[in-house]
């Protein structure tokens, strides 16, 4: 492709880029494909000769494009939005087409100094302690992972890098029963073994019970083992639920062991003052990640990982061959060391455009409205006398199951698992479930960029109206 050939399709490209996103409301949100219908359009192998952009780009619109799952569309609810906006959308071009290799200053000093001054603004933003230091990880899952093998190193003064874990008492990793999944596999890869990982159980609002971690680790000491590090949540995954900071972050400073926040998703919220208060006790923590590719208008991926202190992190993972060093030196920040990966992307520019474009105000009033969306879905869902929340109001999330009169409390999962796979089969929404205390819950989540009330009350008619035609067949 010559350098006009790409200009050329490069604009072509941009314009249905604009215009996709400008419909994206005329797309079913979900797929109504079985598995392998994708797939089955495709050629078992490589062409041998080379085919036009024109060809390949139809081929995009005609096989890939009705396979996708909306993740932009304002009616996807589900799980938690990868949202996205037009200022990282730009600055995400401008990073593909750089092709920067991001692994440490003298690779490319702008992404290492834009990524330190990025994250100290958002450190600032959302209240985290000055001294603390940020970067840039690609998720939360490795972020965490990242806290497990730092923690490890330190308990053990940075001797299972060199020798394994052979010799070693069991450690012991501690997180409520609500986190996420990430942690169980993370300390399976840490080499801790998955029984290694102590499950706390929760209060009446699904966070953590702190006098139950103590006796978990008083038990763990008392039979010879090592605890090494708790996660403490703000914001679950299942109902974002918020764990105890300040008297969790006690309790760890006790007995000298890593105090890690999972707020992936929440943690977007911090930059409202309102919210600040659940921050109480951060200075006694040792790390904190959450992601802005959720809740903060861009592109995944590009997850904050901030530590009290750097230097354990180095001590864990800077590896430095002779093809790495540079006159630099310690000057500088090489942030290849500070996580898994030496290869790096240069995701500080779309972060970068997004806070400059919105600006702190606009931020806010953006997740403002957010929350207020899911107000206003939550007091539709409880007056209709048909559902009943199933957690505490949390956020800019609402979960609720289908409770119809003239059916039995053994009904009620089934009919609200039956519910949502009418909703999500209709292709106007999408939404995503949990089990909250055997209830099997429904989960719905305002965070797309562009969802508004209007999208909500017609959630809200659909979910009502589906409900009432499965009632009339059941009859």
């Amino acid at each position: 492709m010559t350098p006009d050939e790409f200009k050329k399709q490069a604009h072509m490209f941009v314009e249905w880029m604009g215009d996709y996103l400008e419909n994206i409301d005329t797309y079913p949100v979900k797929p109504d494909i079985a598995p392998g219908n994708i797939k089955g359009k495709l050629p078992g192998s490589c062409p041998e000769k080379a085919e036009g952009m024109d060809e390949i780009f139809e081929d995009f619109l005609k096989i890939i494009l009705p396979g996708v799952t909306h993740w932009q569309h304002p009616s996807f609810q589900a799980y938690f939005p990868a949202n996205s906006s037009y200022p990282s959308l730009l600055g995400e071009m401008l990073t593909a087409a750089m092709g920067l290799q991001c692994m440490m200053w003298d690779t490319s000093p702008a992404a290492t100094e834009l990524e330190e001054e990025v994250t100290n603004w958002m450190r600032d933003m959302t209240g985290l302690p000055p001294s603390w230091e940020g970067v840039i990880q690609d998720s939360a899952s490795s972020a965490t992972l990242v806290a497990l093998l730092t923690a490890r190193e330190k308990l053990t003064g940075y001797k299972c890098n060199e020798t394994g874990l052979y010799g070693f008492r069991k450690m012991r990793v501690y997180c409520s029963s609500e986190a996420h999944s990430s942690i169980d596999k993370g300390v399976k890869i840490a080499g801790l073994g998955s029984e290694n990982l102590v499950k706390i159980p929760v209060d009446e609002n699904l966070a953590m019970i702190p006098e139950l971690l103590e006796k978990a680790i008083r038990d763990d000491l008392d039979r010879g083992f090592m605890p090494l590090c708790t996660v403490g949540a703000l914001g679950t995954t299942g109902t974002v639920a918020v764990d105890p900071i300040a008297e969790t972050a006690e309790i760890c400073n006790r007995y000298n062991i890593w105090f890690h926040i999972d707020a992936a998703y929440a943690g977007s919220a911090l930059i409202l003052p309102e919210y600040r208060h659940l921050l109480k006790g951060i200075e006694m923590a040792d790390s904190f990640v959450f992601n802005p590719h959720k809740w903060l208008f861009t592109n995944f991926d590009c997850s904050l990982y901030f530590v009290k202190e750097s230097g354990s992190l180095k001590n864990t993972f800077a590896i430095t061959p002779e093809y790495l060093k540079t006159g630099s030196g310690e000057r500088v920040n090489n942030y290849r060391d500070w996580g898994i990966q030496l290869g790096r992307r240069f995701r500080a520019l779309k972060l970068w455009f997004v806070l400059r474009s919105n600006g702190l105000e606009g931020l806010q009033k953006k997740l403002r409205e957010h929350i207020r969306i899911a107000d206003v879905f939550r007091k539709m869902i409880t007056e209709s006398g048909m559902f009943e929340l199933t957690a505490p109001p949390s956020f800019n999330v609402v979960c609720f199951r289908w409770t119809p009169p003239d059916f039995s409390e053994e009904d009620y999962n089934k009919l609200t698992e039956k519910l949502l796979s009418e909703i999500n089969l209709s292709g106007k929404a999408f939404l995503s479930h949990t089990i909250v205390e055997g209830k099997f819950t429904i989960r719905m989540v305002a965070g797309q960029t562009n969802v508004s009330v209007e999208h909500i009350e017609k959630l809200y008619e659909l979910i009502t109206g589906t409900a009432k035609g499965l009632v009339s067949k059941k009859n």
